[in-house]
């Protein structure tokens, strides 16, 4: 079985959303972690305070063809057909070792595979 890493980052408004939408297609276990972002554009100021989004990061192992099912999901939450502007980045990384990952994860993994086929 082949497993990637697929990392979300996302608004802090739609982690939740993210987290469900993960949640939905079989996503097991997912670390979030708070961050901030450093834009390309100019930074938004409010009273004279520069204002820098929060953002959330989303990490997560899964199995190579459930992490794309997922990876859609997310960029459909943060990256709406009827919007013009992405409010989020989704991508995957591919495995080559793993270890420490939770037997009852792997089966589901494997029930996954099975009924995809």
């Amino acid at each position: 079985m082949k497993f990637s890493v697929l990392v979300a980052i996302v608004p802090e408004e739609l982690e939740q959303e993210s987290i469900d939408a993960a949640r939905e297609l079989g996503a097991g276990g997912i670390t979030v972690t708070s961050a901030r972002g450093i834009s390309n554009s100019a930074k938004k100021t409010f009273f004279g305070l520069t204002y820098d989004g929060s953002q959330s990061v989303l990490t997560m192992v899964l199995e190579k063809s459930l992490s794309l099912e997922i990876l859609k999901a997310i960029q459909h939450v943060v990256n709406p057909p009827d919007r013009e502007d992405s409010k989020g980045l989704v991508f995957t990384i591919g495995l080559e070792h793993l270890a420490g990952i939770d037997i009852n994860q792997v089966e589901k993994f494997e029930q996954h595979v099975k009924q995809s086929i």
